[in-house]
């Protein structure tokens, strides 16, 4: 999948098998386990089948995935932003994650505010949704700066958690 997005600081283009380590030290920080959960990612072989399975196929079958986050002044990885389609939810989802040296400075909201832009002018959606744990107040920050508001709790299929969801409407639809 070509995917090229840009902003002020930001490079986001989609993963390949290539990243397969940096998405195994991602899913394995605390931020990671404690809000998203363990994947159970603990070597590269399992990260690429999981770049392969998961994120490439959604590529394939949805149009949209989750891509990779760089920094342009040095090229660093610093995590992930895009779009998944969740069982349980009928609405795609934004979804981000990064790596702890990268939290708080404002990354994952200017890049899902590219992806924002990317899935409405785009891929044509006409909303979008964005899922968290309730205690996780920084992802609900991002998920406010990008308009998105508070509709209510869910569960989802095959996980015990409770979460907050959060929508906005992109265009009207037809």
């Amino acid at each position: 999948m070509q995917v090229h997005l840009e902003t002020e600081r930001l490079q986001i283009r989609a993963l390949t098998i290539i990243d397969a380590g940096f998405m195994m030290q991602l899913m394995n920080t605390p931020t990671w386990i404690k809000h998203i959960g363990n994947r159970n990612i603990n070597d590269k072989t399992t990260a690429s089948n999981y770049i392969a399975n998961n994120i490439i196929n959604s590529y394939h079958i949805n149009g949209f995935g989750l891509f990779l986050v760089t920094q342009k002044k040095d090229n660093q990885s610093a995590g992930i932003c895009g779009i998944v389609k969740r069982e349980g939810l009928t609405v795609p989802d934004l979804g981000f994650a990064l790596m702890p040296n990268f939290e708080g400075k404002g990354i994952a909201t200017e890049a899902s505010k590219a992806v924002v832009k990317y899935a409405k002018e785009s891929l044509q959606l006409t909303q979008l949704a964005g899922i968290t744990k309730p205690e996780n107040i920084a992802s609900i920050r991002v998920l406010e700066k990008v308009g998105m508001e508070f509709k209510q709790m869910i569960q989802l299929p095959q996980d015990a958690n409770m979460f907050s969801l959060y929508t906005m409407a992109l265009r009207k639809e037809a």
